[in-house]
């Protein structure tokens, strides 16, 4: 319970902050992204995870997102299909829902409110690192 507390804090403080603090956004959201991303996607984010093979629709590279988008990293976009619960959807059907994820792991004791900011900042910190990752 308190590592998921303090992952939050991190990363809203991160998010409010930035400067040196983004370092460890990263940092959490590398750990997390390796958790729960890079099966799919690939230790490197080159979409070549273990499962990729087995999903329905190519798992995209992750490293590309700036350069797709004219030099500038769609972080909105990011933070909204890796959520998933404001009906833009990543990969089809084959994305995972983590904003609902991510809340459920602690909504039984941060309650409503404090599970959805603990959400939110493994959203974020997430972004922040996929940011880190790309290639320009």
């Amino acid at each position: 319970m308190r590592s998921h507390i303090s992952f939050t804090v991190a990363a809203i403080a991160a998010a409010f902050i930035g400067g040196a603090n983004s370092v460890k956004a990263d940092e959490a959201g590398e750990a997390e992204y390796m958790t729960a991303c890079s099966t799919c996607h690939g230790a490197a984010g080159m979409g070549q995870g273990p499962l990729a093979e087995f999903m329905n629709v190519p798992v995209p590279d992750l490293r590309g997102l700036t350069v797709a988008n004219d030099g500038v990293f769609p972080l909105l976009k990011v933070i909204h299909i890796i959520d998933g619960r404001t009906g833009v959807r990543g990969h089809g059907t084959s994305m995972p829902v983590w904003g609902d994820q991510f809340k459920a792991e602690v909504e039984n004791e941060m309650g409503p409110y404090g599970s959805e900011t603990y959400a939110r900042g493994k959203i974020l910190s997430l972004a922040y690192y996929l940011e880190s990752i790309q290639e320009q």
